[in-house]
């Protein structure tokens, strides 16, 4: 288990066996790391997680509070996490993406005009150094919409923009959890954009279902 998910983990059963209760705020950053036997950099990226899914409340300057969710919706760490979707319907929406983007992806490697690929690989130089794991989905999000709209297929962009919002949290998650979430997701954007520029259509399709399929697998087995 990654240090975070164990973090998660640790605070989710304090939650749970009802030592925290909704709207309790939690101890000390420094007690309940050492309680809980985790370093305080750990701590601070299992709150950072669980407030980003609205588990824990951080209220600038005066602590961290346990949100008003119920109890039961707390069993499974992945339920929400996925927004409280069914979890094999949100893997389907991966399946589905599996199949719609690279076909946009090939697409655009053909459609894009110059400038529009020019565009693209701003989008890519425009992800910060050091990017929070807000900025890096926020960064996929606005890639592979581009793509898409570069395919110049609406119907199919508009197909591929409705899948952002039931695997936003998913994204989000994996980039928390996964170790070496951020360094792949640029070296596949990088061989997908290269692509493209390169007006290879099928090496453009089969990055992008390298890139979206390894994110599928993860989930499965995140789930599993």
């Amino acid at each position: 288990m990654a240090v975070t998910d164990a973090a998660i983990d640790k605070i989710k059963q304090m939650i749970l066996s009802g030592e925290l209760a909704p709207g309790d705020r939690l101890p000390k950053e420094a007690d309940l790391a050492e309680r809980l036997g985790l370093s305080r950099n750990s701590l601070r990226e299992a709150v950072r997680a669980l407030a980003l899914i609205n588990v824990l409340d951080v209220r600038q300057g005066d602590g961290t509070y346990v949100t008003s969710l119920e109890p039961r919706l707390l069993l499974d760490t992945m339920s929400f996490v996925l927004d409280l979707h069914r979890d094999d319907t949100v893997i389907q929406f991966f399946e589905v993406r599996r199949i719609l983007e690279p076909a946009a992806t090939a697409m655009a490697a053909v459609q894009m005009s110059d400038a529009d690929i020019e565009e693209l690989g701003e989008i890519l130089r425009s992800l910060p150094k050091d990017p929070t794991i807000e900025e890096l989905v926020d960064n996929d999000l606005t890639f592979h919409q581009r793509i898409a709209r570069g395919s110049g297929n609406n119907v199919l962009c508009s197909f591929i923009e409705s899948l952002a919002g039931p695997t936003h949290r998913a994204r989000i998650w994996r980039g928390l959890t996964q170790e070496g979430a951020l360094e792949k997701t640029m070296e596949q954007h990088t061989a997908i954009y290269d692509a493209i520029a390169a007006r290879q259509p099928d090496v453009a399709r089969s990055w992008a279902t390298v890139h979206v399929a390894g994110v599928e697998a993860w989930l499965r087995k995140a789930l599993d």
